[in-house]
C-alpha cells in the first residue's frame, strides 16, 4: 500500500487510541510483525505549538515503530499547519488529522469529528497543512456527525481535493460513538469515490474479519483498533491468512510474555532506548519519558496502564474474567508480575483463547 511516497509493507495498520496506543504498545505490536503502519495517540496542535511537555510526550516515538504517523487534532488552520511542521521536523513519516474523535470535550473546540460539520473549513485545515509540509497529510474521519449528516463520501472528496494523500473512515457516526455497527457499505462507497487510498475501520476484531474487509470492498487497507488491544498478533495473523496460509496460534506463554514486556517497557520509558532513539520536538530536550515527582507514582502509573489494557486483552481468554479481576485488584508491579506468571505460566490451559 502506498501513502504518497511512503510504502507500507502491509495494508493493516494500528489505529490511534487515546490512553492505549502509547509507544510501548506500538513497539510490541511492531515486534509481532505484520503491522504496516502505527499511528500515535492523538496530539493537541495547540500543545505542540506551545511546547507543552505532556503533549510532546504523546508525539514521541522510536525508530523501530517506522513507518509512523503522528495524529494531531485542532480546529485552527494556522495552528494545525504549524503543528504539522513540527511533526515533520520530528521526522515522522506521515501527519494525520483527527476528524473522527466523538468526545464532547474535543468536539466543542471545533476539532475531532466536529470538523465534519464544516466540510469547507475542514478542507482549509488540510490544505494549510499540505502547504506547510512535504510529508503526506492523511485524514481519519467517521461516517458523519449523526444519522442526519452522513457525509463521509463528500468529505473524502474534499480532503482529496485539499491535498490529502489518504483517508481512513470509521463506519459509525460521532453520535453513535461505538454503539451499533460500522457501516462498511458506506466505507466502500467512500473508497469508490476517490483516487487516493482509503482505509476502513470498525468491528474488525478477528483476522478473518480484517481480511474479509480487504477482499469484499474497495478499501486499500484496514485500520485495526480494539481488535489489536485484544490480540496484538492480529496483524501477523491477518497477513498469513491473506497470503493463503493458516492463522498462527498464539500460546498462553506468548500472551503472558507480551504483558510482561509491556510492563518492562513502561518502567524503562525514556531510560532504555536500545531499540531506537526517541524522536522529540525540535528545540525540546530529549525527554526522559514521563516525570514522576512522588515516590511510587511511576509504579502506580504502570499499574493503571495494565488495568486499562487488561480490560481489553483479557476478552476471549479462557478464565479471562478471573485475570481481569486480579489485575484490577493489584496494587504493585511485583503483584502484577506474580499474577501474570501464575495465570499464563503456572496453570495448564489458562490464558488460551476461548
Amino acid at each position: 500500500m502506498q501513502v504518497g511516497p511512503v510504502t507500507l509493507d502491509s495494508p493493516f495498520a494500528l489505529a490511534p487510541m487515546a490512553g492505549m496506543t502509547d509507544t510501548a504498545f506500538r513497539r510490541l505490536v511492531k515486534r509481532r510483525g505484520g503491522c504496516g503502519l502505527v499511528v500515535t495517540e492523538m496530539v493537541s496542535s495547540e500543545g505542540l505549538v506551545r511546547g507543552i511537555d505532556r503533549t510532546l510526550d504523546y508525539a514521541q516515538y522510536t525508530e523501530e515503530e517506522r513507518p509512523v504517523s503522528i495524529q494531531i487534532f485542532g480546529g485552527d488552520a494556522a495552528k494545525m499547519a504549524a503543528a504539522a511542521a513540527i511533526v515533520e521536523d520530528m521526522g515522522a513519516d506521515i501527519v494525520d488529522v483527527n476528524m473522527g474523535c466523538p468526545v464532547p470535550k474535543i468536539a466543542k473546540h471545533n476539532a475531532g469529528c466536529s470538523l465534519m460539520r464544516e466540510p469547507a473549513h475542514a478542507a482549509r485545515v488540510v490544505r494549510s497543512m499540505r502547504d506547510a509540509v512535504r510529508i503526506p497529510v492523511t485524514v481519519k474521519m467517521r461516517a458523519g456527525w449523526d444519522d442526519a449528516h452522513v457525509n463521509a463520501p463528500e468529505m473524502a472528496r474534499r480532503m482529496e481535493d485539499a491535498g490529502a494523500s489518504a483517508v481512513a473512515v470509521h463506519g459509525r457516526t460521532a453520535k453513535q460513538s461505538y454503539s451499533g455497527v460500522s457501516d462498511w457499505g458506506l466505507i466502500g462507497e467512500v473508497a469508490a469515490g476517490v483516487g487516493i487510498p482509503v482505509m476502513g475501520s470498525g468491528d474488525c476484531v478477528t483476522p478473518e474479519q480484517v481480511v474479509d474487509r480487504t477482499q469484499d470492498s474497495a478499501v486499500a487497507g484496514v485500520l485495526v483498533g480494539r481488535g489489536a488491544l485484544r490480540n496484538p498478533w492480529i496483524f501477523q495473523q491477518s497477513n498469513a491468512l491473506a497470503s493463503g496460509g493458516a492463522v498462527p496460534e498464539v500460546s498462553p506463554a506468548e500472551r503472558g510474555r507480551f504483558l510482561l514486556e509491556y510492563i518492562a517497557l513502561l518502567l524503562a520509558e525514556g531510560v532504555d532506548e536500545s531499540h531506537g532513539f526517541r524522536h522529540h520536538a525540535p528545540g525540546a530536550a530529549p525527554s526522559p519519558g514521563r516525570t514522576f515527582r512522588r515516590p511510587g507514582q511511576r509504579e502506580r502509573w504502570v499499574v493503571n496502564k495494565l488495568r486499562a489494557l487488561g480490560s481489553w486483552y483479557t476478552k476471549g481468554l479462557r478464565d479471562g474474567s478471573r485475570l481481569r479481576t486480579a489485575i484490577n485488584r493489584a496494587e504493585s508491579v511485583a503483584e502484577l508480575r506474580d499474577i501474570l506468571s501464575e495465570f499464563f505460566f503456572g496453570s495448564a490451559g489458562a490464558g488460551a483463547a476461548a
